[in-house]
C-alpha cells in the first residue's frame, strides 16, 4: 500500500493552497493526495488544478474544520 501524501493548507490564503498542491502533484506519477482546506475558494481551485492535472477528486465536508481532498492517480 503507497503512503498518503498529505497538504494541510488551513489557514493559507489563495493561491497558496492550490500552489502547493500543484508543486506536489507534478513530483508524483501516481498515488494519493490528502489536501486539507479550510475555503470553498481553495477547495474549488485544487479541484480544477488535480482534475486538469488527471486526478479524480473526492470532496469531503468536515463541519466546523473545513474540506478534506483526497487526490487519486
Amino acid at each position: 500500500m503507497s503512503e498518503i501524501k498529505t497538504v494541510d493548507a488551513r489557514g493559507l490564503s489563495c493561491p497558496q493552497p492550490a500552489l502547493q498542491t500543484e508543486q506536489l502533484l507534478k513530483r508524483l506519477t501516481s498515488g494519493t493526495v490528502e489536501v486539507l482546506l479550510d475555503s470553498g475558494t481553495s477547495r474549488d481551485n485544487v479541484t480544477r488544478i488535480a482534475k486538469k492535472a488527471g486526478w479524480s477528486v473526492a470532496i469531503e465536508t468536515k463541519p466546523g474544520e473545513g474540506f478534506r481532498l483526497l487526490l487519486k492517480k
